[in-house]
C-alpha cells in the first residue's frame, strides 16, 4: 500500500512534468500584477464571496440539518483535547487570510487593502461557522474558538505590517496512531477522517525561517527552526466524559518539539507553476530529525518524524 510520502512525491513529479508545458503563458497568468488588474479583482471578489456563500449554505442543509437546532448558546470548550482543536483554528485563519491576502495581491490591489479584505476572511468565514454552532444543540458559539481565530488572523497581519513578510508560518504533520481504531465514529474510519479528526497524531508548528532573521548571514534562504505542539491519550474531549469501562488506562500528556523544516516558498525556481505549488503545499511540516520532550518529562529523538 502507497504512503502518504509516496503520493506527495509523485505529486513533486508531475508537477515538474506539467510545469514544461505552455511556460510563457502559464508564467504571465500566474505572476501577481503591479498594478490594479481590475478583471483579476472583479474575478477574486466573486469567486470568494460564491464559494464562502455555497460553503455555508452547504454546511447548513447538509451538516447542521442532521442536528438538533436551539436558541443561540454559548459553551466553554477551551479544556478539551488539550487546546489541540484551538490550535485548528488558529490555523484555519492564518491559511485562509493568506490565501485571500494573496488573491488581491495576485490582482495587484493595494497592500492595505490585502490586510483589510484579504487577510480577514478567514476570521469572517469561521465567525460565520460559530455562529451556526451557536444555534446547534450539539455545539455551541466558544469564545474560545473566536478567540482562536482571531489569533490565526493576527499573525498573519502583524508580521505583514511589522516585517512586509511571513517570516514564522504555521505548519502542520500528521501520523497514524492506535486510538481511531478504539474509537473510529469520533477519531476518524480512514486515513483523511484521522487526519483530520483525530488530535493524538496531529502536530501543529511555528516554523521560523532563519535567513530572514539574519539577512547578512550564508544561512540558506529555505531553512527553518520549527517548533511544535502535539497531545497523546485522548479519545475524547476530556476525562469527564470517559467511560473508564471502555476506555482504560488513559494517560493524557501533551508534547513539544523541536525540528528542522524547509520553506518551500522561499526555494528558487524561474516556474511559476511550481513555485504557486511549493506556496499551496507549504503548509505542510517537511519530516525532519525532531526532539520531543512530554508533560512528563520523557526526551525522545526522531530520526524522522512527520
Amino acid at each position: 500500500m502507497k504512503t502518504p510520502h509516496h503520493f506527495f512525491i509523485q505529486c513533486l513529479v508531475i508537477l515538474s512534468l506539467t510545469s514544461s508545458f505552455s511556460q510563457t503563458s502559464l508564467n504571465d497568468f500566474l505572476t501577481s500584477s503591479d498594478t490594479l488588474h481590475v478583471s483579476r479583482r472583479n474575478a477574486v471578489v466573486i469567486t470568494e464571496t460564491s464559494l464562502a456563500g455555497l460553503t455555508l449554505v452547504g454546511l447548513d442543509q447538509l451538516w447542521y440539518n442532521d442536528f438538533e437546532r436551539s436558541k443561540f448558546r454559548t459553551i466553554n470548550d477551551n479544556n478539551e483535547w488539550l487546546q489541540m482543536d484551538k490550535l485548528g483554528h488558529v490555523m484555519t485563519s492564518y491559511y485562509v487570510g493568506k490565501i485571500g491576502a494573496d488573491a488581491l495581491n495576485w490582482s495587484g490591489v493595494r497592500e492595505k487593502d490585502q490586510l483589510v479584505y484579504g487577510a480577514t476572511l478567514g476570521f469572517a468565514f469561521l465567525t460565520a461557522v460559530e455562529v451556526f454552532d451557536g444555534f446547534s444543540q450539539e455545539w455551541g458559539f466558544s469564545w474560545g474558538d473566536m478567540i482562536a481565530n482571531a489569533s490565526g488572523t493576527g499573525l498573519y497581519v502583524g508580521q505583514e505590517l511589522l516585517w512586509k513578510e511571513q517570516r514564522i508560518t504555521m505548519k502542520y504533520s500528521f501520523h497514524q496512531t492506535k486510538y481511531a481504531d478504539i474509537r473510529p465514529e469520533k477519531l476518524g474510519e480512514n486515513f483523511l477522517q484521522e487526519a483530520l479528526k483525530d488530535y493524538n497524531g496531529q502536530t501543529y508548528w511555528l516554523s521560523a525561517n532563519v535567513h530572514s532573521f539574519f539577512k547578512e548571514s550564508k544561512i540558506p534562504k529555505w531553512l527553518n527552526l520549527a517548533v511544535g505542539y502535539g497531545a497523546d491519550g485522548m479519545l475524547t474531549g476530556n476525562n469527564e466524559e470517559i467511560d473508564m469501562n471502555l476506555f482504560p488506562n488513559q494517560n493524557r500528556i501533551r508534547q513539544y518539539y523541536l525540528s528542522l523544516d524547509i520553506d518551500l516558498s522561499r526555494i528558487k525556481t524561474k516556474s511559476r507553476l511550481l513555485k504557486t505549488m511549493f506556496n499551496v503545499i507549504n503548509f505542510i511540516k517537511i519530516p525532519a530529525p525532531t526532539l520531543e520532550i512530554d508533560s512528563n518529562g520523557k526526551l525522545k529523538l526522531y530520526p524522522v518524524y512527520f
